[in-house]
C-alpha cells in the first residue's frame, strides 16, 4: 500500500507545521489519481478584478471629460493602493488599452471607446490567466503530471468564462446593461 500526501507542503520542507500536518489528508495512490491536488474554484484575482474597476471607473469618467483621469482620484473612488493601480495601468497602457498624459491635468484615458474594450482584453493585459483548472499546458495537477478526473469540466468552465468576459464590453458594464442580460 502507498499512500499519497495531498498538501503543498510536504513533510521536512520549510513551512511544514505540526497543524499542517493533522489537516494533512492521505489517500492511497489509486484515490490520489482521481483526485485534482488543490483543486479549487476559479477565482479572479485582485489583479483582474481591481483592473476592470479601474476602466469601468475610468470609462464612466471620461465619458464628456476634457482632461485625462488622475490614478489618485480612481484609487480614491475605488478604494485601491495607488501603487498598485501604477503598476496595473503600466500594464494596461503596454498592451495598448490606454494612454498617459503627463502634467497638469494628466493622467490616463482609454485608448479606444468604451464600446470596443472587452473585459477579457482587460483581464488579459494584467496577466491574469482565465483558467478554472491548475494544470499547466505541460502537466496536469496530480503529482504525477496527470490530469484529474473533472479536469475537462474545470477546462470546459473556463472556456465559457473567457467567451464570456470576451462578449461583455467597459460600455455594458458601466451603463448597467449586464443587468439586462440577466433579466432575460
Amino acid at each position: 500500500m502507498r499512500w499519497v500526501f495531498l498538501s503543498r507542503t510536504r513533510p521536512g520542507t520549510a513551512g511544514y507545521s505540526s497543524a499542517r500536518r493533522r489537516r494533512l489528508v492521505a489517500q492511497r495512490g489509486r484515490d490520489a489519481r482521481e483526485n485534482c491536488i488543490g483543486c479549487k474554484a476559479m477565482r479572479l484575482s485582485t489583479k483582474g478584478r481591481y483592473a476592470v474597476m479601474a476602466m469601468a471607473d475610468l470609462a464612466r469618467r471620461e465619458t464628456g471629460a476634457v482632461r485625462a483621469v488622475a490614478l489618485a482620484e480612481i484609487a480614491e473612488r475605488q478604494e485601491i493602493s495607488l501603487s498598485y493601480l501604477e503598476q496595473l495601468f503600466a500594464r494596461l497602457r503596454r498592451k495598448g488599452l490606454v494612454t498617459s498624459a503627463r502634467g497638469p491635468g494628466g493622467g490616463y484615458r482609454l485608448a479606444h471607446s468604451a464600446e470596443d474594450t472587452k473585459i477579457a482584453d482587460i483581464v488579459h493585459a494584467v496577466d491574469e490567466p482565465l483558467r478554472a483548472t491548475r494544470c499547466r499546458q505541460s502537466k496536469g495537477c496530480m503529482i504525477k503530471g496527470e490530469r484529474c478526473l473533472t479536469h475537462d469540466l474545470w477546462e470546459d468552465l473556463g472556456h465559457h468564462i473567457e467567451d464570456y468576459l470576451a462578449s461583455v464590453s467597459l460600455a455594458d458594464v458601466v451603463s448597467g446593461r449586464l443587468a439586462d442580460r440577466q433579466a432575460a
